[in-house]
């Protein structure tokens, strides 16, 4: 993998549990390209510096998802113990308990990934907005339209007075 990690690679690497996006250990180690154990045995070490908004473990019911709806991280259907996962403030933590060079290019490219994936929400969120809005300008301008079609079908439907000559019958 290059230095910079990019928005494609790392939309596969996020996930959403417990409404935080996380990145699994595995993902990390591999990255960082250390081995999980390490990995795990650096954060247990510690563990002062992982508060529960930065890392927590996975639930069986959390690990089953994964394993059920991403056939990349199938290994883990063998491992006994459920994985880590990291939040952007937990990756930046990383950091500081790896302290390898490599450690620190990779962390440098994850952070400049979360910061381009708000962006890309921000985007979307601006870009939703703007057709919401759209919408609700189309739909007065549909009522609109509707209202004066109904008014116009409204006149054909009364009776018209009669229009020409009344021939008048003369009288004995």
């Amino acid at each position: 993998m290059n230095d910079l990690l990019t928005i494609k690679d790392f939309e596969t690497l996020v996930f959403e549990f417990r409404g935080r996006k996380v990145m699994l250990d595995m993902d990390l180690a591999s990255l960082y390209e250390t081995e999980t154990k390490k990995l795990k045995q650096q954060v247990k070490r510690n563990s002062a510096r992982f508060p529960i908004d930065f890392m927590f473990e996975l639930t069986k019911e959390e690990k089953a998802y994964l394993l059920t709806n991403f056939p990349r991280l199938s290994n883990l259907k063998h491992s006994s113990v459920n994985p880590m996962v990291f939040t952007e403030q937990g990756v930046a933590m990383l950091s500081s308990v790896l302290s390898s060079q490599k450690a620190i290019e990779i962390n440098i490219g994850i952070m400049r990934a979360f910061a381009q994936y708000r962006a890309m929400l921000l985007e979307n969120k601006e870009l939703k907005q703007k057709i919401e809005l759209l919408d609700e300008k189309l739909n007065r301008s549909f009522n609109y339209l509707l209202t004066k079609i109904d008014a116009l079908t409204d006149q054909k439907t009364k009776p018209l007075p009669a229009v020409g000559f009344k021939q008048q019958v003369k009288k004995k």
